[in-house]
């Protein structure tokens, strides 16, 4: 009977150490050198999948008042994307969503609620892992908010332009692999995110 409960307490304890590891990171909106909001990005470890999310909130001025929300939660599993939750929206107004989600080997991709289309190409890398990794011989990555793919190329000094598939350019820079400062061409707004000194 005691060792019953001895092996039992074992098993109960091994099974139950799969902890979690988390990481946070802070980094500040910046246009024109003023600062005009925050981006936040967690990412936590547990058994075989990886958990992404990053919210970026913008506060500023175009013509007339503007806040931005960005939202992402991305979930890899075996290092391949398992799904994707973009929501963006301007004004407290859903202005785009897109999901993509894998199934078997390929991946079904929906913006705004309507069928966009099956990519059959394996995702190992997405654009929100930029934030927590430098991208080392990788020469693409996978846009969560357009659905598509994006090109990346390497440059000088640990320094990496990300070009997505209407042309628009990101250059991410890191150091000592981790990300120091990024230009970013939002669409609606050109923008630099730098990481915030904890």
């Amino acid at each position: 009977m005691m060792r019953f409960f001895i092996v039992s307490l074992v098993c109960l304890i091994l099974g139950n150490t799969s902890s979690s590891i988390e990481e946070n990171l802070n980094f500040d909106i910046v246009h024109k050198g003023k600062v005009i909001g925050s981006l936040k990005a967690k990412k936590t470890t547990k058994d075989s999948k990886i958990y992404y999310q990053s919210s970026t909130t913008i506060a500023t001025k175009i013509l007339k008042d503007i806040r931005v929300n960005y939202k992402y939660i991305v979930i890899f599993n075996n290092d391949l994307l398992e799904t994707s939750t973009v929501n963006i929206s301007i004004n407290e107004k859903s202005h785009a969503e897109t999901l993509t989600q894998r199934n078997g080997t390929d991946y079904h991709v929906i913006k705004n609620k309507a069928d966009k289309e099956t990519l059959k190409e394996a995702i190992y890398h997405a654009t929100v892992q930029l934030y927590f990794e430098e991208p080392k011989n990788i020469s693409q990555c996978y846009s969560e908010q357009d659905g598509s793919f994006n090109t990346i190329k390497a440059l000088d000094n640990h320094a990496y332009k990300k070009i997505n598939s209407k042309g628009k350019e990101n250059i991410y820079y890191y150091k000592k692999g981790a990300l120091k400062k990024a230009t970013i061409d939002g669409g609606l707004i050109k923008f630099e995110i730098t990481a915030k000194i904890e």
